[in-house]
């Protein structure tokens, strides 16, 4: 995949209404994404696309079904007026190390927690992550899915063909490099993600 690391995990769409944002990526890519499940206590609930391998599309929004949560939505979701990509997640087996050796590398990914979900299947998915910080943009969070399945198996799939970054300071790339990502990030007013999906009619582009 030109211009992706492959430590990619899954890329995550955000948006303040599930609904709209699920009908948007299929507008776009002609390809239905599934329900993933519902994220207890968050308020959130998600839908999921494949995009080739071990990687995925979140496509993530309030929770119609779940009350007010008792704190923000994750992924800024409160603050959002329209569906777009916020962030993405790094794959990792070893998440303690791996925040060890980004502080060693001169970023900080924030101290871990435990989130899990239930399929519309029923089966439990229990994972752990870094947080998610607004001011990061390209800069991924890292995710480690333990002895859980893997949420890309068996997803239908709009392959990734690239993915770059815009930033406005140095320190994205200080911390892409301190835990070992090679990605391309460009000079910019605001952050922003911008990835390239090969949709049904041809490419499209989420940002």
């Amino acid at each position: 995949m030109a211009g992706v690391s492959p430590v990619l995990d899954h890329l995550v769409f955000a948006g303040p209404d599930l609904g709209d944002a699920v009908a948007l990526v299929e507008g776009l890519t002609g390809v239905r994404s599934v329900p993933g499940g519902r994220h207890a206590g968050k308020g959130t609930a998600n839908h999921l696309l494949g995009l080739g391998g071990r990687a995925y599309l979140e496509i993530i929004g309030p929770d119609p079904e779940a009350p007010e949560p008792g704190g923000p939505r994750p992924f800024g979701i409160d603050e959002l007026r329209e569906p777009r990509l916020v962030t993405w997640a790094v794959q990792t087996t070893d998440l303690d190390a791996d925040v060890r050796a980004a502080r060693d590398g001169g970023w900080d990914p924030g101290t871990p927690e435990s989130m899990s979900r239930r399929t519309p299947g029923g089966e439990l998915l229990e994972w752990r992550l870094t947080p998610f910080s607004h001011a990061d943009g390209p800069v991924p969070f890292l995710i480690d899915w333990g002895d859980s399945r893997h949420p890309s198996e068996g997803l239908p799939v709009v392959p990734l063909r690239s993915m770059f970054g815009v930033h406005p300071r140095v320190e994205a790339t200080t911390a892409l490099e301190a835990i070992g990502v090679e990605m391309e990030v460009q000079a910019g007013t605001r952050s922003a993600l911008v990835t390239t999906l090969e949709g049904r009619t041809g490419p499209v582009v989420l940002l």
